[in-house]
């Protein structure tokens, strides 16, 4: 029996870690959303979402929780995105009206810190941490997308605007597109280094056809060498 009641709390308080955050659900029930919670398996990267949901990379927003001096922001833009810190400061700047110095994304330490979190993540979700919410415009292209909710075994999916709306964001231009080289080789490249290989292998059945004629000649050189 007591190894029963051991299996039992080990799978309960397994359950308990991969529960979607009780606290988040009350701040969007109190907002009137009706959320769409996926479960899915634990991911720590929009990359691994986009693979693990199957979703294209610029339907999941990618949450960041931005320094800029002594205030906080949760800047949201698409996973195909980074931020261009320069744009960052100056939309801060103008939302704020005041200048800023110097803009960073936060260390994990200082995250959980600054949000008390625990064992949990950092949601997309700015109004549930106390924290203005910036943007990027360019997700407003996206009819619906894939939020983070601070857990990694959960994710919310809402439309964008419903999201623009619900946590009045700060919209800006900050996202770089990111750029990723891909060598193509043209067709008149590639006929050409067959052409080139095939040389290569003609010159080299040429030599080798030489060296076996060559070879019986100097046999009949040397037999008529010892009749004499």
């Amino acid at each position: 029996m007591k190894k029963k009641n051991k299996s039992v709390a080990i799978k309960s308080s397994a359950v308990k870690e991969k529960v979607f955050p009780a606290a988040l659900i009350k701040y969007l029930e109190s907002k009137g959303v009706d959320p769409k919670i996926i479960e899915h398996k634990t991911v720590f990267t929009a990359i691994d979402a986009a693979n693990t949901l199957k979703r294209k990379m610029d339907e999941i927003v990618k949450s960041l929780l931005v320094k800029a001096d002594n205030y906080y922001y949760i800047v949201c833009l698409p996973a195909t995105h980074n931020l261009d810190f320069k744009k960052i400061k100056q939309a801060i700047e103008k939302s704020a009206g005041v200048k800023i110095k110097a803009v960073q994304i936060t260390d994990e330490k200082l995250m959980k810190s600054v949000l008390k979190l625990k064992k949990e993540g950092m949601s997309a979700f700015g109004g549930f941490h106390k924290l203005p919410v910036i943007l990027e415009k360019k997700l407003l292209k996206v009819k619906k997308a894939i939020f983070s909710s601070g857990s990694f075994n959960h994710s919310v999916e809402m439309a964008v605007k419903n999201f623009s709306q619900l946590e009045n964001v700060i919209l800006a231009d900050f996202g770089i597109n990111k750029k990723i080289k891909v060598i193509k080789l043209s067709s008149s490249s590639v006929k050409m280094k067959k052409g080139a290989k095939n040389k290569k292998m003609a010159t080299k059945k040429k030599a080798k056809k030489a060296v076996k004629k060559a070879a019986p000649k100097k046999k009949a050189k040397k037999a008529t060498k010892k009749k004499k």
